[in-house]
């Protein structure tokens, strides 16, 4: 074979594995995230049955209080002593501890 055809063949070849590496990895990203709100939600859940405070961490803050209601994929509702109400989006919660 020429090696003229040999490269222009790879220069076709390498551009087509790159792009099917791209989609795959993209395409897979949001299945791993979904694991963690889901994980985020459930435990928001059991806090709100068992009646008991949560910490939420959201863009570097803390925000700790108690469960009033959660709204599946959408927000959860705290209350604590400083404030009657807190609504925070669950999309917007980075992580969250419960004692």
């Amino acid at each position: 074979m020429f090696p003229a055809i040999a490269t222009y063949r790879r220069a076709l070849i390498l551009p087509a594995v790159l792009a099917a590496i791209v989609c795959t990895a993209t395409t897979a990203a949001p299945a791993w995230a979904a694991e963690p709100a889901r994980a985020i939600e459930q435990m928001l859940a059991a806090a709100q049955q068992e009646k008991r405070g949560v910490t939420l961490y959201v863009a570097g803050q803390t925000i700790g209080g108690a469960v009033v209601r959660v709204e599946a994929g959408q927000w959860v509702e705290l209350r604590n002593q400083q404030f009657g109400r807190i609504v925070v989006r669950l999309d917007r919660v980075d992580a969250a501890a419960m004692p």
